[in-house]
């Protein structure tokens, strides 16, 4: 079996047991359907043929057929209650499923794809995939069942008028499969181009605050826009293939109605059919063009769910590229010892090499600075300890175990981040500080926040550490969101910390809030810290310099000033940069102006 067909009924199994009482239900719904005309036909006979005791029979008839109702009825409620629960609850399994992979997935894959896409997989999609899930066997059955009982009790009834009927199914089955093939790329197109939609309202509503602070809500508008309309455009060609696929099934089966009612009325003329028989056939050819009804809504939907179903595997497929080994064992009773031997790493292939053949050593306890231009690879390197990213080339070693051997869950648990672009969930302040341990009790998130120097400005807030904090955290500054995540850490309490400093840009009360917190975290823990302001990090016992030529100098801050390399020359660009805002502030102050206005020498 293909292993995608393999993998589409595999969801059924944990719930088979309801799926063949819903299928159950359905065949007695269409048995009843088909067996109340047939009593309709008993009973006008009686009527016609005035036999006696005609009365008991048709009460006894309608008796018979109140039973049938009231089964069918019971029946198609259960079908419809019990089915559509059957497909919510796959729905919900796959959703999981879907969540969980995308957790297994490193930051490679986020890279490349559009967290809006990505939504419309998780939303969308499965959703149309339940409704197949649900109303696809059961229209099968029902259709089926409807259809060959009419085909038979037709044929028993008239033959004649029975293949006249037949004659427009042919007919009816090529003209249904051309437009369901044009349904289905239109309803594939469409589905990419609303996760083209939501990743764009995504990418705004995230940077809202962007947008507004450069008022460019209309630039805004005309991306959404532009991809609105091409998502109206790819409607319009599903709706129009969807009106041709109804109405001229729908055409065909009033055409078939009227050429049975034509041929109907003139065999009764010729007395080769009576009355109550072509009511009858009427009444069953009702019957027919239901079961061709809910073909086209089958198609309908096996085209949604299909186009869900390998937009989702499209996903499930891509096998997470930083995973387990087969032989992965736990890192425990860590020292913090980390070395680079012959590191090389690049994005993408094809793409240039951001670290090439990089090899160092960082000691138990040791505080390192990492500085250097921009894109030198600073913060790659750091992202490679945690396996964030899998390099190309070399070994990166943890107390002398290749993090490779290593189960991923166990290695990061031992290394604390404090990055740079600082990440808060929706809720309280006690709800992301317990981030950093779940099982941590309120008195062990209040110390860790002490520790980070948040405790004060926590108390400060309209209902403490029960405080929300919005989405990322937009009610408080950056200060105090870097001192939160300070105390995350805190509360890991890791044996290896790599800070990506976030200082630079925030105000002098902040800075040295979480400067100090940051002294007091890297306390006997093996500590790298990249530095964008070189006058942070002077304490740091070793500094290493990275350019695109790799580890192009280390030592400590007075024996890099001392080679007046590259270090040397950082460190002075920026005293002198700082110098010249000092400056300009001052003679701000001076002029009673704002600071803003340029300055002059």
């Amino acid at each position: 079996m293909n292993p995608r067909l393999k993998k589409f009924f595999s969801y059924y199994k944990p719930y088979l047991g309801l799926f063949f009482a819903d299928m159950a239900c359905a065949i007695v719904v269409s048995a009843t359907l088909l067996a109340i005309p047939l009593c309709i036909r008993y009973i006008t006979k009686h009527l016609e043929a005035n036999s006696p005791g005609v009365l008991s029979q048709i009460y006894i008839m309608g008796g018979v057929m109140l039973a049938l109702v009231a089964l069918h009825a019971i029946c198609h409620a259960f079908v419809d209650y019990k089915g559509h629960m059957m497909g919510a609850f796959m729905e919900r399994d796959i959703r999981n499923e879907l969540f969980e992979h995308y957790q297994k997935l490193s930051f490679k894959f986020y890279d490349d794809h559009r967290t809006g896409q990505l939504m419309t997989r998780i939303s969308n999609d499965t959703f149309d995939l339940a409704e197949l899930y649900h109303h696809g066997p059961e229209d099968i059955v029902i259709a089926s069942l409807n259809f060959i009982g009419a085909f038979i009790i037709l044929l028993n009834i008239n033959v004649k008028l029975a293949l006249i009927a037949f004659l427009f199914l042919p007919i009816m089955g090529l003209y249904g499969f051309y437009f369901s093939r044009k349904m289905y790329h239109a309803l594939k197109k469409s589905r990419d181009r609303i996760g083209d939609i939501n990743a764009q309202v995504e990418d705004t509503l995230a940077g809202i605050r962007v947008v507004k602070s450069f008022t460019n809500e209309a630039i805004e508008r005309k991306k959404f826009h532009y991809e609105n309309n091409r998502f109206l455009d790819s409607r319009r060609e599903g709706y129009k293939n969807e009106a041709y696929f109804y109405d001229g099934m729908l055409t065909f089966t009033q055409l078939m109605s009227v050429g049975v009612a034509i041929f109907g009325a003139v065999s009764i003329v010729k007395g080769s059919l009576d009355l109550a028989d072509l009511l009858v056939f009427l009444l069953y050819l009702v019957i027919l063009i239901e079961p061709i009804q809910r073909l086209g809504n089958f198609i309908r939907l096996y085209q949604e769910g299909i186009s869900g179903f390998n937009r989702f595997m499209e996903v499930l497929e891509v096998e997470p590229d930083i995973k387990d080994a087969a032989n992965a064992v736990e890192l425990a009773n860590v020292k913090g010892y980390i070395e680079f031997t012959n590191v090389s790493f690049k994005y993408k292939e094809g793409y240039e090499h951001v670290l090439k053949n990089i090899s160092l050593n960082i000691k138990v306890g040791e505080y390192i600075a990492l500085v250097g231009p921009s894109g030198a690879g600073k913060s790659t390197l750091c992202s490679l300890i945690p396996r964030f990213y899998e390099v190309n080339a070399g070994d990166i070693l943890v107390d002398g175990k290749n993090i490779k051997s290593l189960k991923l869950a166990s290695l990061r648990k031992h290394i604390g981040l404090v990055q740079q672009d600082i990440y808060l969930f929706a809720g309280t302040v006690l709800d992301n500080i317990r981030y950093g341990n779940l099982e941590a009790t309120e008195g062990q998130i209040i110390t860790a926040a002490k520790k980070a120097n948040a405790h004060d400005f926590i108390m400060s807030l309209p209902k403490g550490y029960a405080t929300d904090i919005g989405q990322r955290g937009v009610k408080l500054s950056g200060g105090q969101k870097q001192r939160l995540s300070i105390a995350r850490v805190f509360l890991k309490n890791p044996p290896i910390i790599i800070f990506d400093e976030a200082t630079s840009s925030l105000d002098n009360e902040s800075e040295k809030a979480v400067q100090d917190a940051l002294e007091k975290l890297i306390e006997n823990r093996t500590t790298i810290v990249i530095a964008h302001r070189l006058s942070t990090i002077r304490n740091a016992k070793r500094i290493l310099v990275l350019t695109d030529k790799g580890v192009e100098e280390q030592g400590t801050h007075k024996e890099l000033i001392g080679l007046k390399g590259v270090y040397a020359n950082l460190f002075n660009m920026q005293l002198r940069i700082e110098d010249i805002h000092e400056e300009r502030s001052c003679l701000a102050i001076l002029k009673n102006v704002p600071s803003s206005i340029p300055f002059e020498e």
